[in-house]
């Protein structure tokens, strides 16, 4: 299962335990990184998992990437390029489908895990096209609803899962925007909770191993 040129570059940790049908999980970095950062959680995850790490497609300077463009202007702040988002929503979808296929895994229990700016393209994926994803671990993010695809709210939300976690005191993005998250889930009929952390812009250890335990329960 050597990496192969797909439309997104990645990286790719083979399952140590086989199983018939490969359940994978796809992450997805945060602004500014890039596809090694969340790769270190994949030793200690699930052993029959393909794990997969994909960077995003547009490259920043000096280095890193992004999903999309975040502009900083003196009149409106700080805002984020909507339309480069949902460009990425899509090329995601699409990548995943092709990465099931190619690798030959199970398209009926993929898991995509976000951090950041990933969290908010997995919420756009998840809910934008809930028939290709099983699970979804969305840490440090929030959902933003204009990148979701026209007319989501009718799709059926019954066979997906999610976790959210946040740190209860993020200087990048404030844990109220989280907590919006698990009552607009709620309005979908996907019941969810905010699991929240003393710590900043990052991942808890206390955090990992409760999202391995929610995630080891449902693959």
């Amino acid at each position: 299962m050597h990496t192969k040129t797909l439309s997104l570059h990645h990286i790719i940790k083979e399952p140590t335990i086989k199983k018939e049908q490969t359940p994978v999980l796809f992450m997805f970095h945060g602004y500014g990184s890039d596809e090694n950062d969340l790769f270190s959680f994949a030793a200690e995850l699930p052993e029959e998992l393909c794990i997969i790490s994909v960077r995003a497609p547009y490259p920043m300077q000096p280095h890193g990437n992004a999903w999309y463009a975040i502009y900083f202007d003196a009149a409106q702040g700080k805002f984020s390029d909507d339309e480069q988002a949902i460009l990425s929503r899509d090329k995601i979808a699409a990548f995943i489908d092709e990465a099931v296929q190619v690798y030959d895994l199970d398209a009926n229990n993929v898991t995509i895990l976000g951090f950041s700016q990933g969290t908010i393209l997995s919420y756009a994926v998840a809910l934008s096209y809930p028939h290709k994803i099983k699970n979804v671990i969305a840490l440090s993010g929030y959902l933003n609803k204009d990148i979701l695809k026209e007319n989501y709210e009718q799709n059926n939300f019954s066979g997906i899962n999610i976790y959210c976690s946040h740190g209860s005191v993020d200087q990048v993005i404030p844990v109220d925007w989280a907590r919006n998250a698990p009552l607009q889930l709620a309005e979908l009929g996907i019941q969810t909770s905010l699991n929240e952390f003393p710590v900043g812009h990052g991942v808890a250890p206390q955090n990992f191993y409760q999202f391995k335990e929610w995630l080891i329960q449902r693959i």
